[in-house]
């Protein structure tokens, strides 16, 4: 019986290894034809803002590499949702990319049902950029640092508001994670957009807001507001005088926004790493860089591995916040 089965293994190896090395190789022309047309970033809300910039500048470095056309097209609507389930139906040959976001892995827990699925629809790239987030009060405010705030708050309670754009969005989340972590009870104020919290701040509606530091740097630096913390685990490199909430007295806390690239899921595994490959080029040229320090962002290009680990932990930790601030799914 054993010498059965090796005879017929030593039939079918040498077709499997052939098929084998057949598929490899294909995949290797495939990913030395790419791209042969225009490559599409589709990118989840309107020109102008955060990501719209940062992208631009990535997709002009990338196409000046690749020597095809590389377009970025504005999809908003539905909170980036249409512009993903439209990435999630192209072909799954690379010329299609979405840029995503932490928003990504927050959609999951906020909503009832989504017209795609990160683990089933997408294949990561790389990682692009990280911010952090920043905790400001008005330039005229006593509070003068993140322990005043946390112990002003725990004494008069009713006094304070914390203010942050849409509940559900990264900031939101952001603020009752530090609610939770601080055994504080201030209400957490959402607003539709930066403008109206930075304007409630200002007023007085709000005594405190936590927002993306792109989102507000220029009041800080024009003196407007005035930042307590940074949420990441270390000093911000624009922001270096500003210490970090951990090392404010709260251990622990150590939140980074982020965005990066997928594209649709069985892309080929060599097309997935040369646009690996070009986005880390792009994100290492000087003016990029540049434009990215002005923006407050962290050129932060990694492997497929390292995006698709960032995702799932920031799934994790946003799933336990929404439920246990009891936050219905829309």
């Amino acid at each position: 019986m054993a010498g059965f089965r090796i005879a017929i293994f030593l039939r079918i190896a040498p077709p499997l290894v052939s098929l084998l090395v057949l598929l490899a190789t294909t995949l290797q022309v495939l990913a030395q034809d790419f791209p042969n047309r225009p490559v599409k970033i589709v990118v989840g809300f309107g020109p102008g803002g955060l990501g719209d910039v940062t992208v631009r500048a990535v997709a002009q470095k990338m196409q000046a590499s690749l020597g095809k056309p590389v377009v970025v097209e504005n999809m908003p609507g539905a909170g980036g949702m249409s512009a993903a389930a439209s990435v999630a139906r192209a072909a799954p040959d690379g010329h299609t990319m979405l840029l995503v976001s932490g928003q990504n892995a927050i959609s999951p827990s906020i909503f009832k049902s989504m017209p795609y699925d990160w683990r089933r629809d997408f294949a990561p790239v790389s990682n692009m950029g990280s911010f952090d987030f920043v905790i400001v009060v008005p330039k005229d405010s006593a509070l003068k640092s993140l322990g005043d705030f946390i112990a002003t708050v725990k004494k008069e309670p009713a006094k304070f508001n914390i203010g942050t754009i849409s509940a559900g969005s990264a900031q939101y989340l952001t603020a009752l994670l530090f609610n939770s972590m601080t055994a504080l009870n201030a209400p957490v104020v959402p607003f539709r957009t930066t403008g109206e919290v930075v304007a409630a701040l200002v007023s007085g509606n709000i005594q405190v807001a936590f927002e993306t530091m792109p989102g507000v740097l220029e009041q800080i630096r024009s003196g407007t507001l005035r930042a307590l913390a940074v949420s990441s685990n270390q000093r911000a490199a624009s922001l270096p005088e500003v210490p970090t909430i951990s090392e404010s007295g709260v251990p622990g806390y150590n939140i980074v926004s982020w965005n990066g690239f997928v594209v649709p899921s069985k892309t080929p595994r060599p097309i997935v790493l040369k646009l690996n490959k070009e986005v880390a080029a792009a994100l290492a040229a000087p003016d990029v860089r540049s434009l990215f320090a002005k923006l407050a962002v962290d050129p932060r290009p990694s492997s497929p591995e390292e995006l698709q680990k960032t995702y799932d932990g920031d799934e994790a930790r946003w799933r336990k916040v929404i439920a246990d601030a009891k936050i219905p799914q829309q």
